[in-house]
């Protein structure tokens, strides 16, 4: 394989992106859809829809969290969720057209993965063991894609909490010129 992956990025000790469980999720995804799309994807467009599919979704996580607007993080991680379910679709196309069986969520290979701690800093090489044929590497990134979206769903409802506790960009500026035009 001709994919190489960066090295580690430091870790912003103050929050961000890089300290999102779904950030280092996202950036694995992405290596290895790069990995699987490289290896078993014939058709440039699919493989082109794929790794922007994957690409996406990180992306949309960075972009959201470096929003001033609630509204904007919630909107862009909305569109990172979307972006994994379309991977997703792909990933099971993908099973059906070469007549590969998806794994059961209590398949035990299921379950490892799912068991898996996501850390930052973590790297596709947390997976090797279920690259070598195609069957499991789908699964994996199926598997993957599923966690990721779990994950993304808990983080969208603790963006909504935040917005619901401190409201939006847009009222709190407002509420901030209210009170200049007071004093």
């Amino acid at each position: 394989m001709s994919y190489k992956s960066n090295k580690s990025y430091p870790i912003n000790k103050k929050g961000g992106y890089e300290s999102l469980v779904v950030y280092w999720l996202g950036v694995t995804i992405s290596d290895l859809t790069a990995i699987f799309t490289e290896k078993y994807i014939k058709s440039y467009r699919t493989r082109d829809q794929m790794n922007q599919a994957a690409r996406s979704g990180k992306q949309c996580i960075v972009e959201g969290s470096l929003e001033n607007s609630v509204e904007g993080n919630l909107k862009l991680t909305g569109v990172a969720k979307a972006s994994y379910g379309e991977l997703l679709e792909d990933y099971k196309d993908y099973l059906r057209q070469n007549g590969l069986k998806l794994w059961d969520k209590d398949y035990p290979r299921v379950l490892q993965i799912r068991a898996t701690r996501d850390l930052p800093n973590m790297t596709y090489k947390t997976y090797t063991s279920y690259i070598g044929e195609a069957e499991s590497f789908t699964n994996l990134l199926i598997t993957l894609c599923y966690k990721q979206m779990f994950l993304l769903d808990r983080l969208l409802a603790a963006i909504e909490k935040k917005f619901i506790k401190e409201g939006g960009f847009r009222e709190n500026l407002f509420r901030k010129r209210q009170e200049y035009l007071r004093k």
